[in-house]
């Protein structure tokens, strides 16, 4: 017989992995239930779990330290696999469980399986509640003055800034009263989360802490060093003017409001244009998923439908070099092979390198879109989908199509001393400045003294820029005049 407690709730973990600011675990603590935490692990081919391999990485040793965390509060996290709907008909079966709590997600798979869940859970008699934080906004809420969504990012950002302080985070409950019967729970090394054979994420490690107090650590860090002068800052890819906070936020380690609490009553030596620029770019995300929640197939159909006739180029050689980070251009290099070692690029670097592929490449944004979602430990459905159309110009309030970056004129800007690309490219370790973002333009005297040969020790370009640049207007006036 099962065992039988009216206050018996099972609480759904999914991208809200974290116990502080966690509305639908704070309520569940206040009223007295006992709580039974639990994630599962959905389907494949739900759509619900991480995005690529980067962020399987970076799930599973997320989930272990929540289950860490929750141990240090009396509790455990159970760990099942299986559709949501069979998973939580049986425990709740085996637990008595008269309730579920979950906070909700709001990508569109994730928006279908909940809420065909959930009505059938309440026409069961269970007591289902959902609750929101995982985003700073209710994408059904924030609408324009005519009544409808938002389509430009200014308008949205003044909408959202002008509707109230977002609430003050919660504290983590300081117990977690247990369920009278602990089910059984499978191991999560048991669902080969981490690569082994080969162990490409083995220098993850030495760059990340995924779980909750490695985000609250990363916030603290980013609050004291690096959020004055983040206005200039966070465009300089050597530099610490960046919060590489995006992982954590990703599976829900630290709520958006916890990071914009952060940013507030700080002293007057914060510049407020830096605490706002900050602020903004939280807010981009919440836009991603505002667009996605309007538009759910931004990740694979055209915004603009008049970028479904653009004469995209299918040349696997071409996304190979760009991919593996040998295109010739060094600032594009450095910043591919910093995806591939780190699961993680700079955020400038990230639209040069879409630039490049999209308009030097003439490859189709989904091409980068599905790359990025493979590699990147804060790979997000919303995020990196309306940011890929934003550089392809084909996306909602998106920049221009002819805005197409000189990589190398970029790398001067942005790395002028080449401390960013000597870290990932290696081999151009000992150019100097002057042709440290230029090695073909490079004397052959220059190339001998810093051991560069062109060709064999780093890729000529494999492609000209300015040449790319034409066939990339030709196409886009072609596709106007149609």
């Amino acid at each position: 017989m099962p065992h039988t407690s009216p206050k018996t709730l099972i609480l759904w973990f999914r991208k809200d992995l974290r116990l502080g600011d966690n509305a639908a675990l704070a309520t569940a603590a206040a009223e007295g239930f006992r709580i039974l935490p639990l994630y599962i692990r959905e389907p494949e081919d739900a759509g619900t779990g991480p995005l690529g391999a980067a962020q399987a990485w970076w799930l599973h040793h997320s989930l272990t330290a929540l289950a860490k965390n929750l141990e240090d509060h009396d509790s455990r996290l159970t760990f099942h696999s299986g559709s949501a709907e069979t998973v939580l008909a049986e425990l709740i079966k085996e637990t008595g469980a008269s309730a579920v709590f979950w906070n909700r997600r709001y990508d569109p798979p994730g928006i279908a399986i909940d809420k065909a869940l959930k009505a059938k859970l309440i026409a069961d008699g269970i007591d289902v509640r959902t609750f929101a934080g995982q985003i700073l906004h209710e994408p059904t809420k924030l609408k324009t003055g005519a009544g409808g969504h938002f389509r430009v990012y200014t308008p949205f950002w003044k909408a959202l800034d002008g509707s109230g302080e977002p609430h003050e985070p919660i504290p983590a409950p300081k117990a977690l009263p247990a369920p009278d019967h602990w089910p059984k729970s499978e191991a999560i090394d048991s669902w080969d989360l981490l690569p082994t054979k080969p162990n490409w994420a083995e220098s993850f490690e030495g760059h990340w802490q995924p779980g909750e107090a490695g985000a609250q650590t990363r916030l603290t860090d980013f609050v004291e060093k690096g959020l004055k002068n983040y206005r200039n800052g966070r465009d300089l890819p050597a530099s610490e003017h960046v919060s590489r906070l995006s992982p954590h936020l990703a599976l829900g380690e630290i709520s958006p409001a916890t990071l914009w609490h952060a940013t507030r009553g700080l002293p007057d030596s914060y510049p407020l244009d830096d605490v706002i620029h900050f602020r903004k770019e939280i807010v981009w995300r919440d836009f991603s998923y505002h667009l996605l929640f309007h538009f759910p197939d931004l990740a694979t159909k055209n915004w603009n439908a008049k970028f479904d006739a653009f004469p995209w180029r299918d040349a696997p050689d071409l996304l190979q070099k760009w991919q593996k980070g040998q295109t010739g251009y060094p600032i594009v290099d450095a910043g591919m092979r910093q995806l591939w070692q780190t699961g993680w690029m700079h955020n400038r670097v990230r639209m040069i390198v879409a630039s490049f592929l999209i308009k030097d490449l003439l490859i189709d944004w989904r091409e980068g879109e599905r790359w990025f979602r493979d590699t990147l430990v804060d790979a997000d459905p919303a995020s990196n989908a309306a940011s890929w159309q934003w550089v392809a110009g084909s996306g909602a309030d998106a920049a221009p199509f002819f805005r197409i970056f000189n990589p190398t004129s970029q790398g001067e800007k942005f790395d002028p001393e080449g401390q960013y690309v000597r870290r990932f490219v290696p081999e151009l370790k000992d150019m100097p400045n002057k042709f440290i973002h230029k090695p073909s333009e490079a004397p052959l005297t220059v190339l001998r003294d810093a051991g560069v040969s062109l060709g064999k020790t780093y890729p000529l370009p494999i492609v000209d820029h300015g040449k790319a640049r034409d066939a990339a207007m030709a196409a886009f006036q072609g596709l106007k005049g149609e």
